[in-house]
């Protein structure tokens, strides 16, 4: 009898991914999935024991796939489903697709945020959902017990039930579980769940765990190594959700507040690079400890990690000295992607545990910023996006589907309160908000860990037990601006001393002038050296990002992304007051929070992104900006605030920008005439 056409056998449409084909009637949904390369779990290999392979039935007339779905287009529910039912429970409308079979034409909606065994979340890393396909799956086997007459060892009968249900030939094994296989099948009744890690379709496969009896969870880390701070996700590897994450301060901060200052440290001390090598290992041991205690879990059932960081960061980790990115030509000791186990760097979790690091872009754009560029996607979308990542080094991507442009600029600590006066890191104390009356000049603000802004009853009885301690990065973005748009500082950033007539906050000291923030102790106030430090480091980062529109060969973006820890508190509109970045629609510049810490996490979750990555980075254009003889050009018109050539038509549409006045660097207005700013 001839084979039925395409044509005739059943359609099945795999939704979200859109992916489809016709298959024969009786085929598992599970194998139609793995036949068009859609993920979905299975642990126990189609014997409806783990239940990680639900599905559920999309019914209705899809028109525009031409499919009619329906429920009774699958086999009814079997003996083996019954059975998980009552043992697990299934809930109503979910199948499993290693037990149902397809009789008719189907949409199958596979959930991507699946439940089933999942770990309760502690503390959500973001909202989007990833979908799975980890570089380590779990395989659960029966195998066959040993026989006088067949001498064939345990290890190799292992390998020949993983090859017969998995498909996994050419298993390669990790030679610290050769001991341990004979007592692992026993005590599992030779029942026994394989972790099985393959990065690449090119790799061999590679046994790195093995349990006895069905093992129906595992886990993995993905983790952000930031200069300030270190951001740590658990997840679980088969159903996706972030089970914990915590954070902590970089101890590498005593050793020097910005990362030439570490490299300095590294020069001047023989074991100044280990000692930081050590102390970050120290740490992240410790938020592995954290995490695995907020989310129930083992150290030992850690199987993945994925690690990103600036490639200073990336090199301390690794341990290797960052001495060579100190100076030209910043040379990397290794930029693509690195392959190790968690062992070999100080991290023991399960012995057989894989470590990935994404690629870095460049000597001063790491792997964090490739990892923002993964989850923020400007080489997947037509709209020109801007992506920065503001730390003492500010990371910066340019581009779209068609060209990526990267660069590096030196903002230095500024903006993380280093080198201002009364400038400290963001912690209860801090003053975080700024605002001042355009008449009377008088300010109100904000204090991390008060409700309440300064002039609203019972902020000085809360500010009487926290202390109002100094004025962290987002506050001393916002003072700026807001001295400049109520005439306090010219748009070359010089205090007029002239409105000290107007207001007894302006006050005198030696040739220059500053202003009074707040009236107590400590006293808290913004100098002319502090408007300074913050026009160098935001000329820097604007200079930047001109010489990468240059090289696009554009004079607008579409869109701006804020990444990491301080550009999710920057107010977009004062960041463009100050010129810090470029003229934009204020509803197209968002903060897309620790970026670089979803990236590391879509690479945990996904091997495909891994690739995705990969290819990106070898695509993006590095530019030098040391080398870039613009660079100077762009440097000096980025002093004024907010340019002194770019114009801002859409920040002109939300604020008023003040007329231009010219003040002598004693605080004197000088003979410049006034003219209002072109809002062209």
């Amino acid at each position: 009898m001839a084979e039925a056409s395409d044509s005739a056998k059943p359609l099945v449409l795999f939704m979200p991914s859109g992916k489809r084909g016709h298959f024969p009637v009786g085929t598992p949904v599970l194998e139609a999935a793995r036949q068009l390369g859609v993920y979905v779990e299975s642990v126990c290999g189609g014997r409806a024991t783990c239940g990680r392979c639900q599905v559920s039935v999309q019914e209705g007339n899809f028109a525009k796939h031409k499919i009619v779905s329906a429920n009774d287009h699958l086999s009814p529910i079997g003996p083996k489903e019954k059975r998980y039912a009552e043992v697990r429970d299934l809930p109503e409308g979910c199948r499993l697709s290693c037990s149902a079979l397809i009789q008719g034409d189907l949409v199958i909606d596979v959930p991507q945020d699946t439940v089933i065994n999942a770990q309760v979340v502690r503390k959500a890393a973001d909202e989007r959902v990833i979908a799975r396909d980890p570089a380590v799956h779990m395989c659960y086997v029966e195998v066959e017990e040993p026989d006088m007459h067949k001498p064939l060892g345990d290890l190799d009968r292992l390998k020949a039930a993983i090859a017969a249900d998995w498909k996994y030939d050419n298993l390669e094994v990790d030679f610290h579980l050769i001991p341990q296989v004979q007592s692992i099948l026993r005590k599992g009744e030779w029942k026994v769940t394989a972790a099985i890690h393959r990065d690449q379709e090119s790799e061999r496969p590679r046994l790195i765990a093995l349990y006895p009896g069905l093992k129906n969870e595992a886990y993995g880390i993905a983790c952000d190594i930031g200069s300030t701070t270190i951001a740590m996700h658990l997840s679980s590897l088969l159903s996706g959700r972030t089970v914990a994450s915590a954070g902590a301060s970089n101890p590498q901060i005593r050793f020097g507040e910005d990362l030439m200052s570490r490299v300095s440290y590294v020069m001047m001390n023989p074991d100044g690079r280990e000692a930081m090598t050590n102390a970050v290992r120290e740490a992240l041991n410790g938020l592995i400890d954290k995490v695995c205690a907020d989310g129930g879990v083992s150290r030992q059932d850690i199987l993945n990690a994925v690690f990103v960081g600036n490639p200073i960061m990336h090199h301390l980790f690794l341990g290797i000295d960052p001495t060579e990115l100190g100076g030209a030509p910043f040379a990397l000791a290794v930029s693509g992607a690195v392959h190790l186990k968690s062992a070999e760097i100080g991290l023991p979790m399960n012995t057989g545990t894989r470590v990935y690091m994404l690629p870095c872009i460049a000597g001063h754009v790491g792997a964090d910023a490739a990892a923002a560029t993964l989850a923020e996607g400007p080489h997947r979308q037509d709209e020109m996006m801007l992506l920065v990542d503001i730390g003492t080094n500010a990371e910066i991507v340019l581009g779209n589907r068609h060209r990526v442009v990267a660069a590096s600029s030196p903002t230095g600590p500024a903006f993380e309160g280093a080198e201002i006066s009364s400038g400290q890191r963001a912690a209860p104390g801090a003053i975080e908000r700024v605002r001042i009356d355009p008449a009377t000049l008088e300010p109100r603000y904000r204090v991390i860990g008060i409700e309440q802004w300064s002039d609203e009853p019972g902020f000085e009885e809360a500010a009487a037990k926290i202390g109002v301690t100094g004025i962290c990065g987002s506050a001393i973005i916002e003072v700026v601006a807001e001295m400049f748009l109520t005439g306090i500082i010219s748009e070359d950033g010089v205090v007029d001393g002239s409105m000290a007539a107007r207001s007894p906050r302006i006050l005198q000291n030696g040739r220059t002038y500053s202003y009074l923030l707040r009236d107590g102790e400590p006293r808290i106030t913004v100098t002319q050296n502090d408007i300074r430090a913050i026009q160098l480091a935001k000329a820097a980062l604007y200079a930047g990002v001109k010489l990468l529109m240059d090289k696009q060969g554009i004079d607008h973006v579409d869109r701006i992304g804020l990444a990491g820890a301080f550009g999710t508190f920057i107010d977009p509109k004062y960041a463009m007051v100050l010129g810090l970045i470029p003229d934009c629609e204020l509803d197209k510049v968002k903060a897309v929070g620790n970026a670089a810490g979803t990236g590391a996490r879509m690479a945990l979750l996904n091997r495909g992104h891994r690739r995705e990555i990969e290819e990106t980075v070898r695509k993006i254009e590095k530019i030098e900006t040391a080398l870039e003889s613009k660079f100077q050009e762009h440097f000096v018109y980025a002093m004024a605030l907010p340019n002194k050539v770019d114009a801002f038509p859409e920040l002109s549409k939300v604020v008023t920008l003040p007329e231009r006045k010219q003040i002598s660097d004693d605080g004197g207005e000088g003979s410049g005439r006034r003219r209002r700013r072109s809002r062209e």
